[in-house]
């Protein structure tokens, strides 16, 4: 199974429709989990022409984005894996934002980061995937792969072509694969 990963598209501030360049970043992919900041059914509309679309919302989540196909946070189970979607991923012993390195450079070593996630979801996943910072990176702590597929329009808060994942499951374990937009920018 492929998974497409996709966060921060902020349609329509950031175009009427996510970059033409996902679609070639999520050829093959049966399922797209969305992170948030979608702002517009109709982002999702587009999304659902390449796959299945899941999506959570974010904490300041407008009415459209509180649609009936969008909330927050959400578990979705896929070929025995438990995925964790949510949009600002807040760990109690975190004291800033996750960046990449971050959990391992401040995380408290008095806190229990899988308590901590158990707390975001409810119950115990595998995989976690967030937005909000518009930075990707893939990491795994304490067995748990973490994903943020960063935004399609906005690296490090700079409006420019930026990123998705893909996240496939192997016989070695679940894969991601983070996706510049601008190497598949047709010339």
């Amino acid at each position: 199974m492929k998974i497409g990963l996709i966060s921060d598209t902020h349609i329509p501030a950031m175009g009427a429709e996510p970059p033409p360049e996902v679609i070639t970043a999520f050829e093959g992919v049966d399922v797209i989990l969305h992170a948030g900041d979608i702002n517009v059914p109709s982002c999702i509309d587009w999304l659902e022409r390449i796959a299945p679309v899941h999506a959570s919302s974010s904490f300041f989540a407008t009415a459209v984005e509180a649609a009936p196909r969008v909330s927050q946070p959400i578990v979705v189970e896929l070929e025995g894996h438990t995925i964790g979607v949510v949009h600002k991923l807040e760990l109690m012993g975190l004291m800033e934002d996750v960046y990449p390195g971050a959990i391992d450079k401040e995380y408290m070593p008095s806190k229990s980061l899988r308590d901590d996630v158990f707390g975001v979801f409810d119950r115990s996943v595998d995989i976690v995937v967030f937005g909000y910072t518009h930075e990707a990176l893939i990491e795994t702590h304490e067995g748990i792969l973490f994903v943020n597929p960063g935004s399609t329009s906005m690296v490090k808060q700079v409006m420019k072509l930026g990123h998705v994942a893909t996240l496939e499951f192997t016989p070695r374990g679940p894969e991601a694969k983070i996706i510049a937009l601008a190497d598949l920018r047709k010339a």
